[in-house]
């Protein structure tokens, strides 16, 4: 059975305590459940809104993009608060390409004429916006330089399926300018599309459909995008590899060898600028040719046309291609009998502009976890396991800060980390839970142990209320929640994605208005209105977060389980079997319908539309091999679960188990981009933040490459054989029971 300490600090605490939850915590004896509770308590008591009001307030009182003077004073006043708090603390440097902008220009140059403004203006409502000679105009980073004037196609959202739509009618953007809406996917990949297309430069806007006045109001008066608000942002390749485009797989110290901005795949090939839907109604005003398709349409008060033209389009623009300092904050505070097993929170702390949402929301949730463990500290307690913070900075430009940091420490990393725990913006609202899901059962009885700030019932039933009554399938009326897959946009993906480090990612909101992202109201003023006025739920957030934290540092064995992830990888498996099954009827379908001449006919005359080509036939694949590795998986899964849920607590067990989340990952990486190494999750090619779950059978089949889907089988299903050893490892050192442990 499960060792039945407790710490001498916490016994009188529970002679007087409350009743805790008659739920045995995962990981925990009974009695060590019980201390656990107590602990967890007294942190709470530690919490206090006005902790987090008073440090936003801080933080983002002037602009604080990468490598400003601002950046720099954050990284030192949020040090110093760890060292207050007891933590060992360093501010540790990496040297990264930040590009900003020297030059902007946009103009419509025929039929009319147009200059764009390219600016958010100064508002009374809010003096944060005032204070207009610290910002970055908007842009985005890592487009390339370039001085163009071409004919203006608008291409919807800019994603593959948009170029079939315009094949289709003819219409090739080869040596044009397109001009692609925010949505759909990352937009970074809208400029991707459009170069592998033969576009000469991308401009991206936000419609009001999506996050302006067709939402609600816009700001100041609510909280949506005005007509003026602009959304920055990265447009590297993040697909390929997050972090300095410069230094793959290498953290990036002032003296590491650097490739040129030319000669990095991550760097945009074409010129890219975000503007207002104020400057685009004129640009999209003046586009002749089709309608655009109904789904296509925004909710500007124009006739959306496709062309290309008569709208003719000059931009320049120019960077300073500089190499900036990026200041990570690192501090921990070491176990009292694993000092080598590390527990990770972490929350990026630079914004594009002010960055109050995003992310100092989730910052100061941390700060206050730190705080309240800070105090208990005080007190006399010492956590199990080595708890460490990384405030990142360069998370925006496309995870800089932490990629590099875990590049500069991979082998320590890969040696000593059990689990990392993300937040980034969060808000008021609805509980958000995504990550490896040999954690699911464990934070879902952490949200079962938190209130809602604003109905009293736990976070976890305020979600699945919402959840239910929007219709949900998967989310089941009694038991756990399934939490999402991860696929990139925050501060995990080196953690998860290219280490193979079990991690999850959590935050609330769903009833905070958006409009503010990425733009220069995404303020303090903004977030006291709309976001969380009164950061109830940014306690909230520091009540689930330090929970985890502090479970998984003194869990007796680490509360990971293993049937809940196979359930879902069966789900995944039977999913992509489906997808080929459907694309194989669809395509015989479509090619009856081709060779029959029914789209022919079925197009009006007038419309220019052609008819769709024949497609090449589905071949019959084989899931024979990752079935079996399946049927593997879950009797070893099943065994894992039963012998570790009856186990003593040893560092043997504990060490197979954290070695887990590694057995999914590969050297060779994915198809095409072998950072990413781990085989069950991963950001899409042509989604950049959504999740492609087994991606590298997943994308063949959806990008029709059957002899690479043959071929990714074989390395999934010898992945899947991995995972099944390592949980026979698992379930033996658990029918082990302790033993004579050795320095790790």
């Amino acid at each position: 059975m499960l060792r039945r300490t407790i710490p001498a600090f916490l016994v009188i605490g529970l002679l007087a305590a409350t009743p805790f939850s008659e739920e045995v915590l995962i990981g925990f004896s009974e009695a060590g459940s019980d201390a656990q509770h107590a602990l967890e308590d007294t942190y709470d008591s530690h919490l206090n809104a006005k902790d987090l009001d008073n440090w936003m307030k801080f933080l983002t009182n002037m602009p604080q993009p990468v490598g400003s003077p601002k950046a720099k004073e954050n990284a030192e006043f949020v040090a110093s608060l760890f060292e207050s708090w007891g933590f060992e603390t360093e501010i540790e440097v990496f040297h990264v390409l930040f590009p900003t902008p020297v030059e902007r220009q946009l103009e419509l140059i025929a039929p009319t004429k147009y200059t764009a403004v390219l600016s958010e203006p100064a508002l009374d409502e809010d003096k944060s916006s005032q204070k207009k000679g610290a910002m970055l105009p908007p842009y985005n980073a890592y487009s390339a330089d370039g001085d163009v004037t071409g004919e203006l196609i608008f291409v919807n959202q800019g994603i593959p399926r948009d170029y079939e739509e315009l094949e289709r009618r003819g219409i090739s953007v080869e040596g044009k300018i397109v001009i692609a809406k925010y949505g759909g996917s990352w937009r970074g990949i809208k400029p991707k599309v459009a170069f592998e297309h033969g576009a000469i430069a991308c401009i991206l806007y936000s419609d009001p459909r999506d996050d302006g006045y067709f939402q609600g109001d816009v700001y100041p008066k609510g909280a949506y995008k005005m007509e003026r608000g602009v959304q920055r942002g990265s447009v590297a390749d993040m697909p390929q590899y997050p972090g300095d485009p410069l230094t793959p797989f290498v953290g990036a110290k002032e003296d590491t060898e650097r490739m040129t901005p030319e000669e990095s795949p991550t760097v945009m090939k074409i010129p890219v600028l975000p503007i207002s839907y104020e400057d685009a109604q004129p640009l999209l005003e003046a586009l002749e040719g089709p309608v655009a398709p109904a789904s296509w349409r925004g909710a500007l008060p124009i006739t959306y046309h496709i062309g290309p033209g008569p709208a003719q389009v000059h931009l320049k623009l120019k960077f300073s291609w500089d190499i900036v300092p990026a200041y990570n904050v690192i501090a921990r505070m070491e176990g009292s009998e694993f000092p080598d097993e590390w527990i990770m929170r972490g929350n990026h702390r630079d914004g594009w502009v002010f960055g109050a949402a995003d992310p100092t929301s989730g910052q100061v949730a941390m700060l206050a976890e730190a705080q309240a463990i800070g105090e208990l500290a005080k007190a006399g307690f010492r956590p199990k396991r080595t708890i460490m913070y990384g405030s990142w900075d360069a998370e925006e430009p496309g995870l800089l800060g932490s990629t590099e940091w875990v590049e500069y420490h991979r082998d320590e990393i890969d040696q000593k980390m059990i689990a990392y725990l993300n937040t980034d913006g969060s808000g008021r609202g609805f509980l958000g839970m995504g990550g490896s899901h040999t954690m699911q059962d464990f934070i879902n009885q952490v949200a079962r142990d938190v209130s809602d700030p604003q109905t009293g019932v736990t976070v976890l039933e305020r979600r699945r209320a919402r959840d239910l009554a929007n219709g949900s399938t998967t989310t089941p009326e009694k038991g756990d929640i399934p939490i999402n897959p991860l696929g990139s946009g925050s501060d995990y993906s080196p953690y998860l994605q290219h280490m193979g480090i079990a991690s999850l990612n959590i935050g609330f909101g769903g009833e905070n208005g958006g409009g503010s992202y990425h733009t220069a109201y995404d303020t303090y003023e903004h977030y006291k209105r709309f976001g969380d006025p009164d950061f109830s739920y940014g306690v909230t957030l520091a009540k689930m977060m330090g929970r985890s934290t502090l479970r998984l540092a003194n869990a007796e064995v680490l509360p990971f389980r293993f049937e809940t992830f196979v359930g879902h990888v069966e789900t995944y498996v039977k999913e992509i079997e489906e997808l080929v099954e459907t694309t194989r009827a669809e395509t015989l379908k479509h090619n009856r319908l081709v060779e029959s001449g029914a789209y022919a006919l079925a197009i009006d005359p007038k419309d220019g539309l052609q008819p769709p080509k024949a497609k090449s036939p589905v071949p019959h694949i084989s899931f024979a091999s990752v079935n079996n590795a399946v049927v593997a998986l879950r009797a070893a899964a099943k065994a894992a679960d039963s012998a570790v849920a009856t186990a003593e607590a040893s560092d043997h067990l504990n060490v197979a188990i954290a070695q887990l989340e590694r057995a999914m990952t590969s050297d060779e990486g994915l198809p095409r981009r072998p950072w990413f190494r781990h085989q069950v999750y991963a950001p899409g090619f042509y989604t950049g933040y959504g999740v492609k779950t087994l991606p590298g059978i997943r994308e063949a089949a959806e990008e029709l490459k059957w002899d690479e889907m043959n071929e990714q089988m074989i390395r999934v299903a010898a992945m899947m054989n991995a995972v099944t050893d390592a949980m026979n490892t698992i379930k033996n050192a658990a029918s082990m029971g302790p033993v004579e442990e050795t320095a790790r």
